[in-house]
């Protein structure tokens, strides 16, 4: 969130409640898909999807389905709680959702692997209903995990800009006490400059 903006506003609050509806909507979204990968029925519905897949294919072999599916609801569900702690560890929520891209990049893919992906009798550009459109949904998911992942990184850049020297600038008093403070390239003001301003004020 942007310390700078207006959340009193209408369109402020809108924008506030939509940044907490995106980073928690991702959250359940991935508790729930994650946790019903232990169920037989959306591991049967997974099968086409990674049996034709280059990347997944092999663990599908190598694991089989039931196990593989329950590995992928583990690294869903683990990368939902890491999203969900925004608030009180910002790095860990940013790599939650920079594996999520990883998550949505690979998922994305089946598109390509993944036989009946175009309705028969239209071909490209017309997603089936299943699994067409129900994979181009993650291209969503995706552009959540994107924005999630650069707003939790923000703070940490703003911390840095803050305490580093080059953005502050140096300040001196003057004889009659008040405080003179130089530009961030000039420096301190030199006495014949605060001599000269105290001629024009006289």
């Amino acid at each position: 969130m942007d310390p700078t903006r207006d959340t009193e506003t209408p369109g402020g609050m809108l924008e506030r409640f939509g940044e907490i509806a995106l980073r928690y909507g991702l959250v359940a979204i991935l508790l729930w898909v994650g946790a019903l990968k232990f169920t037989a029925y959306e591991a049967e519905g997974i099968e086409p999807l990674v049996a034709n897949s280059p990347l997944m294919s092999w663990a599908y072999l190598a694991l089989g389905l039931r196990p593989l599916a329950s590995l992928i609801g583990v690294v869903e569900i683990v990368l939902a709680l890491m999203i969900a702690t925004r608030s009180f560890a910002p790095r860990v929520s940013a790599i939650g959702s920079l594996g999520a891209i990883g998550t949505f990049l690979i998922t994305l893919t089946f598109i390509v692997t993944t036989p009946g992906v175009w309705q028969p009798g239209y071909g490209f550009p017309f997603p089936s209903p299943m699994p067409g459109q129900f994979l181009l949904k993650d291209l969503m998911l995706l552009a959540v995990a994107i924005w999630t992942a650069g707003e939790a990184m923000r703070p940490r850049i703003a911390s840095r800009d803050e305490v580093s020297p080059r953005h502050q600038k140096p300040s001196v008093r003057s004889h009659d006490g008040a405080q003179v403070r130089g530009s961030a390239t000039t420096g301190w003001r030199g006495s014949d400059e605060r001599e000269n301003d105290a001629t024009r004020t006289g």
